[in-house]
C-alpha cells in the first residue's frame, strides 16, 4: 500500500471510549502524533497491535500536529523485553518522546533504535545497547563532540591523561583526577568507538551522557527512572 511507513508506537494514551493517541516513531518522518479511531474497540483488529517495540507498517493522513490513522499492522512480533531490558525499552521510549522533533526525519536514528532493542532483548546487560544509543541520539541532534582530540592544544587524546569537559567546547587535558566532569583518555576512546570492554569505562559513558542529554531533557525526572528506581528497591 502506498505511503506506508515503517513504525514504532513510543507512548500511547486512551481518547474517549474507544480511540487512541500514538506518539509513533517512524522511519522517514520521525515523531508523530496520531488518533487511532476505534482501536480500543472490542472488534478491533488493532487493539494488540498498537503496542511498543512490536515492528509495524503504518500510513495516516491529516495535516497539523494530530493525525488520522488509515491503516497498520504488525509486520513482526513484537521485540522480546522483560525485566531491567523491559524498563531499558521505556527509558529509550521516553527520551525519544521528550528529546526528537515532531515531523523531523532521523532516518539513522531509526535503524540505531531498532538495533538497541534488538541487543537490550539479546544481552543480559542494557548499559551498553543503551549508552550506544545516548550516543547516536546525541550525533542526530547534531551534538558534535571531538573525543580524540584536546580541544585545548589539538593533540591526540593519550589514554593515560585526565580531560575535563567544557560545555560546547570539548574534552581538555587536566590535572584533576577526581571530578564529576574528568574522564581519562581511555574513557574518551571508548566513547568514540562506542565499545566499552571495561565497568570503568561504561560509568563513565553514562557520566557523558547524563551531562550531555540534560540540557535536551530538562529539569522534569523521567517517569522510566523512577519506575526503575522502585522495582530495585523492591527487589532489594
Amino acid at each position: 500500500m502506498e505511503g506506508l511507513q515503517r513504525c514504532f508506537v513510543l507512548h500511547s494514551r486512551p481518547y474517549s471510549e474507544t480511540s487512541l493517541i500514538l506518539d509513533v516513531f517512524s522511519e522517514s518522518h520521525g515523531r508523530v502524533s496520531i488518533m487511532a479511531k476505534g482501536a480500543r474497540g472490542k472488534r478491533s483488529p488493532l487493539k494488540g497491535a498498537l503496542q511498543p517495540f512490536t515492528p509495524l507498517l503504518m500510513k495516516w493522513s491529516g495535516r497539523g500536529e494530530m493525525r488520522t490513522l488509515r491503516h497498520a499492522e504488525a509486520i513482526g512480533l513484537a521485540i522480546p523485553l522483560s525485566g531491567n531490558a523491559l524498563f531499558s525499552g521505556f527509558y529509550l521510549n521516553e527520551i525519544l518522546s521528550r528529546v526528537v522533533e515532531q515531523e523531523t526525519s532521523y532516518h539513522q536514528l531509526f535503524f540505531d533504535y531498532v538495533t538497541a532493542l534488538t541487543e537490550l532483548a539479546q544481552h543480559a546487560n542494557p548499559e551498553p545497547a543503551l549508552r550506544r544509543f545516548e550516543l547516536a541520539l546525541l550525533d542526530s541532534l547534531g551534538y558534535g563532540i571531538d573525543f580524540l582530540n584536546c580541544a585545548g592544544s589539538g593533540e591526540p587524546v593519550d589514554e593515560r591523561m585526565t580531560y575535563i569537559f567544557r560545555e560546547q567546547l570539548g574534552f581538555v587535558a587536566s590535572l584533576m583526577k577526581s571530578n564529576n566532569l574528568v574522564f581519562t583518555g581511555s574513557d574518551l576512546m571508548a566513547l568514540s568507538s562506542r565499545q566499552f570492554s571495561t565497568a570503568d569505562q561504561l560509568k563513565a559513558a553514562k557520566r557523558f551522557t547524563r551531562l550531555a542529554l540534560k540540557p535536551y531533557l530538562g529539569s522534569k525526572p523521567l517517569k522510566s527512572r523512577e519506575l526503575f528506581s522502585l522495582r530495585t528497591r523492591k527487589l532489594t
